[in-house]
């Protein structure tokens, strides 16, 4: 079991760092016990313009079977047969993902005291394994790899090179390069997508390995568009640990969606149209017309579903109107930067009892949003896959059920008139999509038909002729007593 990895270098930059980066000195080869064998790792060659790093992976066969999984079920002579004759010893696979973990323990966390900026900036890396089971072929490998920033280069193995009309088997030659990844996030990759391409681990599946996958994919499995076949391959197809992966990367995907990247894209867009008249930033002007439609439907009781970092919220304790105040997001780390945007540790003890804050997922019901006046949801249902929607939309409209639902979303037809924004780009990159204005009407309608609200469009923004308003706005109201009507009772 073998695989290599190869960096180039400048005399002011020599490729030898990656000896530092990988904790391995060049000019020794040394060996390390492993449960089922010895893990050698050798430089076959360490130049300052190319330096290459080889990890081969002995197994011992023995060990294998005893500390495997069992001795062949039912008695049958071929699965106890198979348990000796295999390919465990020669292609890459959870085995080779152990050892990478094992021996570049510190490389994979992107620690290296000597070396610290190498370590954290991107190199030109170019990783080779020759044998690599591949259940799904050289397609799968490039979906898994590419939209990584690898430049895949896939080749199948033929089962026999003599016979080519027997076909190909299952297994590739795999390489890999890339100049916009780190030594760690490469080392990463791999513990991750070896064993999920040959769809098997030589071990037993427990709870904590979940916490290994979260550690291994963060900053790229949560978005990545194979993360329900990763996490259910990676996991041995064990539906409970695999439900719980997908659960806690969807929090940090949503904890990713930052609401100040949005503010920063809206006020840096906003300020380029009329950059001498210096316009009101488009985030201020939505969190005004959500706060102008709350006052319209007398709104007291406001839940801010989805609320980031805490900046409605403060403009709503602006306001004594607003008596309760209710901050809901699926990121701890979000509620903790709004906890102390918001100063609730020196709030008075009055106003601390109007507002408050606690995590949750939308896609689920919650009893304690029930038996509120609003709900808002600002710039939130385009970062929930378009599948999840009508979870959503049943926790908010059919669970919960506020008397006026406020709900913001991005209207796409408007970002041809953002020369910041390039052609075909949403303005976020966590969106999941960005509607027409047709599309967010017939959404909302059909929402609202379901549930037995009605529903009212507003603008947000300057109103383009042509393409309509940056942002677009849907005031769901059930049952609803407007200001007017509160006043005059």
């Amino acid at each position: 079991m073998f695989l290599t990895i190869t960096t180039t270098g400048t005399p002011e930059r020599p490729a030898t760092d990656l000896g530092f980066l990988l904790h391995k000195h060049p000019d020794k080869a040394q060996a390390f016990s492993t449960s089922y064998g010895t893990a050698h790792v050798f430089y076959p060659e360490a130049e300052e313009r190319r330096c290459t790093a080889a990890l081969l992976l002995e197994i011992d066969a023995v060990a294998l079977v005893r500390r495997g999984k069992g001795r062949g079920r039912g008695g049958a002579p071929d699965a106890a047969l198979a348990q000796y004759v295999n390919d465990r010893p020669y292609a890459a696979s959870s085995l080779l993902a152990v050892a990478l973990s094992n021996v570049f323990s510190s490389a994979m966390r992107g620690v290296c005291a000597k070396r610290p900026e190498r370590a954290a900036e991107p190199l030109p890396l170019r990783v080779e394994v020759p044998a690599l089971p591949a259940r799904g072929g050289p397609g799968l490998v490039r979906r898994l790899f590419e939209p990584l920033g690898w430049a895949v280069t896939v080749e199948t193995v033929p089962l026999d090179t003599e016979f080519p009309e027997w076909g190909d088997s299952r297994y590739v030659r795999l390489e890999l390069e890339s100049t916009t990844r780190t030594l760690a996030e490469a080392l990463r990759h791999l513990y991750v997508l070896l064993p999920v391409l040959d769809d098997a681990k030589h071990y037993w599946v427990s709870p904590d390995e979940v916490d290994k996958l979260m550690r291994a994919g963060e900053g790229w499995l949560p978005a990545h568009p194979e993360q329900d076949l990763i996490t259910s391959r990676y996991l041995s197809r064990r539906w409970s640990l695999t439900r719980e992966a997908r659960e806690r990367l969807e929090l940090v995907r949503l904890a990713e969606t930052d609401d100040s990247d949005v503010e920063e894209i809206d006020n840096a867009v906003g300020a380029e149209t009329e950059q001498e008249d210096r316009p009101t930033p488009l985030a201020v002007r939505r969190r005004e017309a959500i706060l102008t439609a709350l006052r319209d439907h007398a709104a007291t009781r406001v839940l801010d579903l989805g609320c980031g970092e805490g900046h409605l919220v403060r403009e709503l304790l602006k306001e004594p109107r607003f008596t309760e105040i209710v901050g809901v997001d699926v990121s701890v780390r979000a509620l903790t930067i709004a906890a102390r945007r918001l100063r609730l540790d020196r709030m008075s003890e009055r106003q601390a009892t109007r507002v408050s804050l606690f995590q949750g997922s939308l896609a689920y019901t919650d009893k304690r949003l029930t038996g509120y006046d609003a709900a808002v949801l600002s710039e939130v249902i385009e970062h929930v896959d378009p599948p999840r929607l009508p979870a959503l939309a049943y926790a908010v409209f059919g669970s919960a059920r506020p008397r006026t639902v406020v709900v913001t979303t991005p209207n796409v037809e408007y970002n041809v008139r953002w020369e910041t924004l390039p052609a075909g780009r949403a303005r976020h990159r966590d969106h999941r999509f960005e509607w027409t204005r047709e599309e967010f009407r017939a959404w909302a309608g059909t929402v609202a038909e379901r549930h037995g609200y009605t529903v009212d469009f507003r603008p947000v923004g300057p109103e383009d002729p042509e393409v309509g308003p940056p942002t677009q706005m849907a005031v769901f109201t059930t049952g609803t007593t407007t200001e007017k009507e509160a006043k005059a009772a």
